[in-house]
């Protein structure tokens, strides 16, 4: 975390502020970028301004600009290397504070709306619930064997959240995927074998059984319930003794 707040350092190597600024507060940009100095130095102030994102809320652009020119002009240096070093890792923290505090809040709205989720869903019809939590619909049977946990299988798959946002489709890849199956989140584990070859299930996922509170990338949040609508297409059984 602190690693990006070391980049308001740089803006002091920086001819150009306005990629930094809000908009309200940008500089003039150059009436035309036609030397190469000129290409540079909007390069690097597009750069500057994409890193610092992150922290331009607690950024005051006005001082980040009389940092840069103190530097440029050689001026007396305001904040010496101690009180910079301290300023960026008060702010650092606190932004980690941040960060802390809105995870925690987005794994209790997870929790709550997977919890009412899955109570309201296992009373439909043709929703079973096994005795792990995972719910699971049958949309076609398929009349092939079914997989243990020790073998690969290759499916078709969709992934949604439960307000509806797909967040992964080996559909729309337009390939399917092979994979152990003891090798996957546990809903998933304990659901595909529930199916036969050539069947069409969809799984309703309690976040225990998917990512829990870590979540898993961009996409899917700390404690959220998952659904999947899973087709088995084939399985490679584990040669006998293999671990």
């Amino acid at each position: 975390m602190l690693q990006k707040y070391r980049l308001l350092a740089l803006c002091a190597g920086a001819s150009l502020l306005f990629a930094c600024a809000k908009p309200d507060e940008a500089p003039s940009a150059p009436a035309e970028l036609t030397t190469d100095a000129q290409k540079f130095g909007y390069a690097i102030g597009v750069d500057l301004g994409n890193s610092l994102e992150p922290v331009v809320a607690h950024v005051d652009v006005a001082a980040l600009k009389q940092g840069l020119d103190d530097v440029s002009s050689g001026a007396e240096i305001r904040l010496d290397e101690t009180a910079r070093e301290q300023i960026k890792n008060a702010v650092s923290q606190k932004m980690q504070e941040e960060q802390i505090r809105k995870r925690d809040a987005a794994a209790a709205t997870g929790a709550a709306e997977g919890k009412k989720f899955l109570a309201e869903n296992s009373t439909r019809e043709g929703v079973e619930t096994t005795e792990s939590g995972l719910q699971y619909e049958v949309i076609t049977e398929g009349d092939g064997p079914s997989p243990d946990a020790s073998d690969e299988v290759t499916v078709h798959y969709v992934g949604k959240l439960i307000n509806g946002e797909e967040f992964d489709s080996s559909i729309a890849r337009g390939q399917p995927v092979t994979f152990p199956l003891n090798n996957v989140i546990p809903g998933w584990t304990e659901g595909v074998q529930l199916m036969k070859t050539g069947g069409k299930y969809r799984f309703f996922i309690p976040s225990e059984l998917a990512y829990g509170d870590r979540g898993a990338g961009a996409k899917i949040g700390p404690n959220q319930t998952l659904i999947f609508e899973v087709e088995l297409l084939g399985i490679n059984k584990a040669e006998a003794g293999a671990e």
